[in-house]
């Protein structure tokens, strides 16, 4: 029987583990039946479920590496669905926005088949997943840790110093991802250390949701900074799928340089955003 005592952290991590597990078995129908929006809810709650386990491992018994491993596998595949419908719907609203006498039409047309492509191609590896007996495994493996998570007796400790401590912990490393990014060069190596400041940033932003109303605060700092490295991210992968899909042409040339001032202008916002978020989590109680 899991260690919990009222009050105590583990009952924070609980209510985790239950709410997310039951989010990602409640929709896959919706995204079997195309719902709208249901893969994006689908792959934040994988997301969050993994999250919980790797930020909490100190909290539970057991390894669950395995675990962990098999949510990225499945937020894998729903994100190249979520992926294509992002990226397809800011490159057609940008080219819909091109001047006359651009090649708009031809760009437009072009872009719009190559979504259709692509969200057909993402949707059939989706259904194809949550029709695997891996993905059967997976859910009720999370039912099983939902049911009963296997706290810990550090997890029987008071909720809000112990999570007070995992807050701290998950906003130094944030700040770590950061500094790092700030001593990289400008190029392919700075782009991907800022995203995984991104990564730290949203793994940071969860951890606060889990500690609920009293961590708020932090996690909106956390949100705001992981929108701002979020912005950076889409316009990042927008401008390389430009860089494949382009003919030299007018139009996709502007395209690909609204891309880069999306870039320069995500990074002017990035050190105002950091400002906020670098405040150190407050004591919980």
């Amino acid at each position: 029987m899991a260690h919990r005592t009222n009050g105590s952290a583990g009952d924070a991590i609980a209510a985790r583990l239950r709410t997310q597990t039951a989010e990602l078995a409640a929709l896959a129908p919706d995204v079997r039946a195309d719902r709208p929006d249901a893969v994006h809810r689908m792959r934040v709650a994988a997301r969050r479920l993994r999250s919980a386990l790797r930020t909490h491992r100190r909290h539970l018994r057991g390894d669950h590496t395995a675990t962990e491993d098999e949510l990225r596998w499945l937020g894998r595949a729903l994100g190249r669905a979520r992926d294509a419908e992002v990226l397809g719907e800011r490159l057609l609203a940008q080219v819909r926005e091109l001047p006359p006498g651009s090649g708009r039409d031809r760009v437009l047309g072009e872009l719009t088949a190559w979504h259709a492509r692509e969200s057909g191609d993402a949707r059939t590896r989706v259904l194809a997943a949550l029709d695997t007996e891996r993905f059967r495994r997976l859910l009720a493996t999370l039912t099983a840790l939902a049911a009963d998570p296997p706290l810990n007796s550090r997890a029987a400790k008071p909720r809000g110093p112990e999570l007070t401590r995992t807050l701290r912990r998950e906003h130094r490393r944030t700040a770590e991802r950061l500094a790092l990014a700030r001593r990289t060069p400008e190029g392919p190596a700075l782009e991907r250390a800022l995203h995984d400041a991104r990564k730290a940033a949203k793994r940071a932003r969860y951890a606060g949701e889990t500690a609920g109303r009293p961590a708020r605060a932090f996690t909106r700092r956390m949100k705001a900074l992981q929108d701002v490295l979020g912005r950076h991210q889409d316009a990042a992968v927008a401008r390389d799928t430009l860089r494949t899909l382009s003919d030299g042409s007018f139009g996709y040339g502007a395209l690909y340089g609204r891309q880069t001032a999306e870039l320069a202008f995500a990074r002017e916002l990035l050190p105002q955003v950091w400002e906020q978020a670098a405040r150190r989590p407050r004591k919980l109680r």
